[in-house]
């Protein structure tokens, strides 16, 4: 597919595309008539879910975009309509009663409430739903798609309920492209596929902007996706914590936090010591797949930039001092910052880059945003394939690394927040297929403001902080990370015992309950993070 221009961006931008599905079943798939999946929008009543099921914290969805500049104002909003979802069906030629198989992720009992709920009003017209948690290999059961878009299926489920967390707003869109593996059961189209690679490739702002709010409209007015709800994150703080004036902002992601600036009320022997969770069970992840998240990629590692604290530009540099693009958007230099180190003692050197730049496109479960990045460089395609030894794109001189990509990327200078390299010494010798599984991850040697003093998987890591940190020695003596998953169970009793000084959760009955702790207090965060329900449409 060619890369539309300005101008033919424009006329499309003008004149809108066809976003209205044929009335009637593409196949023998039920879900494949728009009607039905409308139907189902109006049989669901979101504002009843946000304030019976999660208390009043989360807002009503209205398109697959959280309410701000990208929203569009073009969008239906499937009032909550019994009636008119019922003669939906009807004129879809639904049967009373007929089944549609519903599965989900989550184990908490949230979202066991939530399935009961939908369940009820998805039967007060007519539609028997049947639900089940996913439980093995998740990604499998979701994302599996047919290598012909018109084949047949090869999952099981009709709808399924998860939520999309962006780093940037065309994490949202890029899963509906034509033949692209995701959960949102969308066969695609092509002109869905020219604004999506549009929104990928604009680096005017404005034009990005518009494009985006064009996929969104697409997609509400097919009813491929139903939004149920956006989601904010909450900063969870004991009175103990003084952030100094560091800035809140999106924390499942990487931007300019000023942790090293923070401060707490030291203990009976006069430490300074953070509690905090999200910890390793098993083993250290590697930074480049969940990013921000765990404790880890949060405390002890750095990147080539810095970003706003929610991820809209950048700050300033991080591992690189200085940064330059090219008008065209296809030419990048850093200057790599001097006196960097490793937790190791080890400089920071061009080479640790350039060889970690390579490394990652071999790399399982980059991050796609970066994946998307990185895979866009000069000769990363023939490098992958094996039919080059080294990447085309990316060369150095002195303390300045370029790279040159095939074509512009809107998100190139975002990726490189959440990007930093590893010391090349401990993984020149490491299949980066199988770089998990490296004995590296039992404590890593990072690049940030804390380093790895301790690890008792399962149970708690204990970082300490780095003397030779570019931004100066942290003020806070030691953290204590206690070992959870995202959605921590012990959240509450570990706050209500003093063992929680930061932490973030969208968990709600975490917030009610942490609420009651006087010594707590919590910041909402309105973060890009909206919960759905996706429609299988493949031939059944």
């Amino acid at each position: 597919m060619k890369i539309l221009t300005a101008a033919a961006v424009a006329l499309l931008l003008q004149t809108g595309i066809s976003t209205v599905a044929q009335a009637q079943a593409l196949n023998n798939n039920p879900l494949s008539d728009i009607r039905v999946r409308q139907a189902i929008a109006h049989a669901i009543d979101r504002n009843l879910i946000v304030e019976s099921v999660f208390g009043g914290y989360a807002v009503p969805a209205i398109g697959m975009l959280p309410n701000g500049p990208f929203k569009s104002p073009n969008l239906n909003a499937y009032e909550y309509d019994p009636d008119k979802a019922r003669a939906l069906l009807a004129e879809a030629g639904w049967k009373n009663g007929d089944s549609l198989e519903f599965v989900y992720y989550y184990d908490d009992q949230i979202t066991a409430d939530l399935m009961s709920v939908i369940q009820a009003q998805l039967g007060d017209v007519g539609i028997n739903m049947t639900y089940n948690l996913i439980v093995g290999d998740v990604a499998k059961t979701l994302n599996s798609i047919p290598a012909d878009p018109k084949g047949k299926s090869v999952v099981n489920w009709d709808m399924a309920y998860g939520a999309r967390a962006a780093m940037v707003m065309q994490e949202y869109f890029n899963d509906y492209a034509t033949g692209k593996a995701s959960a949102d059961g969308f066969p695609g189209s092509p002109e869905l596929d020219a604004l999506i690679l549009e929104s990928n490739t604009a680096t005017d702002p404005e034009v990005a902007k518009a494009t985006l709010m064009k996929i969104d409209e697409y997609i509400n007015a097919n009813m491929l996706t139903l939004p149920l709800y956006y989601q904010q994150l909450m900063s969870v703080e004991s009175d103990r914590l003084n952030r100094n004036g560091g800035p809140y902002g999106n924390d499942q992601f990487n931007y300019d936090w000023d942790v090293h600036a923070w401060t707490v009320t030291p203990d009976a022997n006069g430490k300074h010591i953070l509690y905090t969770n999200g910890a390793p069970f098993d083993y250290f992840e590697n930074p480049w797949v969940n990013l921000g998240l765990w404790a880890g990629n949060k405390f002890i590692w750095a990147h080539m930039l810095g970003a706003k604290p929610f991820l809209d530009g950048i700050t300033s540099g991080d591992i690189a001092e200085a940064y330059e693009m090219s008008e065209d958007g296809k030419t990048l230099t850093f200057t790599l910052r001097e006196g960097m180190k490793w937790h190791d003692g080890e400089p920071i050197t061009v080479d640790d880059v350039t060889f970690s730049l390579a490394y990652a496109l071999k790399t399982p479960n980059l991050h796609g945003i970066v994946a998307s990045v990185l895979n866009g460089m000069e000769g990363a395609a023939d490098y992958v394939s094996g039919a080059a030894t080294s990447v085309s794109g990316i060369s150095s001189e002195g303390n300045k690394i370029t790279l040159k990509f095939t074509a512009p990327n809107a998100n190139t200078l975002i990726a490189f927040t959440q990007w930093g390299p590893f010391p090349k010494k401990y993984f020149e010798n490491v299949d980066p297929t199988l770089v998990q599984q490296s004995e590296f991850w039992q404590k890593p040697v990072g690049s940030g403001p804390f380093k790895v003093e301790e690890a008792k998987f399962g149970d708690f890591s204990s970082f300490v902080p780095f003397d030779d940190y570019y931004e100066g020695k942290p003020k806070i003596d030691q953290i204590i990370a206690w070992a959870s998953a995202d959605g921590d169970v012990n959240m509450v009793k570990n706050a209500a015992a003093n063992r929680i000084d930061f932490a973030v959760t969208k968990v709600v009955s975490d917030i009610e309950a942490i609420k009651a702790l006087p010594h707590m207090r919590m910041t909402p965060l309105d973060i890009p993070y909206t919960r759905m329900l996706w429609f299988q449409m493949y031939d059944q």
